[in-house]
């Protein structure tokens, strides 16, 4: 199935072009639109119960960050590491200082204190070769609006994400064939294995009942395969990904889609329409692209890079919708559809 292969990293399809000047820019993300401050902690999580697919002589580890309604204490963490936004700036050969992207303004407080009271949950997946934060401007939102939101890196899926021993590259990228079928039922596995960790952790009180999960492109494959996998998940969330293999559902499921997912994924779209006997709605966002739920968008404008972006890198990535209104909208879908259907 085409176009995952068609990876997408936190500035997509940059390489080679440059910023529009060397000065670091003053990046953030636009402010969440609820009413609570907003914790951020980061988890490193080993299954010790399986290999990783991709490096089989080692346990399967993830990323995880934790986004929840705190008290508005303590700093504000890095939107990636030092070491993320390296090898995102000298990938990507943009004309920045190599922590730039680790200066991005976010809206959270690092390790502060959960406020009281009992939480639903969202997980987030994201896209092929994307890291965890590319879904930050969403995750802050949703924690703003009462959810504890945990957006997994899943290893060696990413272009780069940094663990405890240090940077790992996307091993999935680059296999011969289509790695993407086994990796999505792994993504499902994976996303057990996060609920079942952050429902025992007492620093955040879970309610077990109210799971939801959302994910963008190869994330949104794995929503479904995790929903097929894990009854506990009450609705789920798919922005402009295929569905992957045989997917029955009887539970609520948004489909999201982009001028760009018609094009490569409506047959797939097509196919599992019928199999989805829950509470079901598509909605085809008109003028955006595949990446437009991504932060990606929004620093691609603060940068001023649209204009060097190869036009049909911009109409499959970004569309020409405005990226906060792009942003908004997926805000709004996302926390209505999760308040009807998993929080209730």
């Amino acid at each position: 199935m085409k176009s995952l292969m068609v990876l997408v990293a936190v500035i997509a399809g940059l390489l080679g072009v440059p910023a529009a000047a060397s000065a670091a820019p003053e990046l953030s993300l636009p402010a969440p639109g609820g009413p609570l401050p907003i914790g951020l902690r980061t988890l490193h999580l080993t299954d010790q119960r399986r290999a990783d697919p991709w490096v089989p002589e080692k346990r399967r580890e993830l990323m995880v960050n934790v986004w929840y309604p705190a008290v508005p204490v303590g700093r504000a963490p890095l939107y990636m590491t030092n070491a993320e936004s390296a090898a995102a700036v000298a990938g990507r050969k943009l004309d920045l200082p190599p922590d730039a992207l680790s200066k991005v303004r976010v809206h959270s407080r690092e390790n502060a204190p959960s406020l009281p009271g009992r939480r639903p949950l969202v997980v987030l997946s994201p896209g092929a070769g994307n890291n965890r934060v590319t879904l930050t401007s969403v995750a802050e939102h949703l924690a703003a609006q009462g959810f504890v939101v945990a957006g997994i890196d899943h290893a060696y899926e990413a272009w780069a994400t940094e663990f405890p021993d240090g940077l790992r590259q996307c091993v999935a990228c680059g296999q011969p064939g289509d790695p993407w079928p086994a990796a999505i039922a792994n993504r499902a596995v994976d996303t057990t294995f996060v609920v079942d960790t952050l429902l025992k952790d007492r620093r955040w009180s879970i309610d077990a009942t109210k799971i939801g999960m959302a994910g963008h492109s190869a994330g949104g494959s794995a929503t479904a395969a995790a929903m097929v996998a894990d009854r506990r998940i009450k609705a789920g969330v798919n922005v402009d990904g295929p569905f992957f293999g045989t997917v029955s559902l009887d539970r609520p499921f948004l489909l999201l889609t982009s001028p760009t997912g018609e094009k490569y994924y409506r047959a797939s779209w097509d196919e599992t329409w019928p199999r989805l006997t829950g509470p079901k709605k598509q909605d085809l966002v008109e003028n955006s692209g595949h990446s437009s739920v991504t932060d990606a968008a929004i620093l691609i404008d603060q940068l001023g890079l649209r204009p060097h972006v190869p036009p049909a890198e911009v109409e499959n990535q970004y569309g020409s919708i405005d990226s906060r209104k792009a942003l908004k909208f997926f805000r709004d879908e996302l926390t209505g559809f999760f308040k009807q259907w998993s929080a209730r």
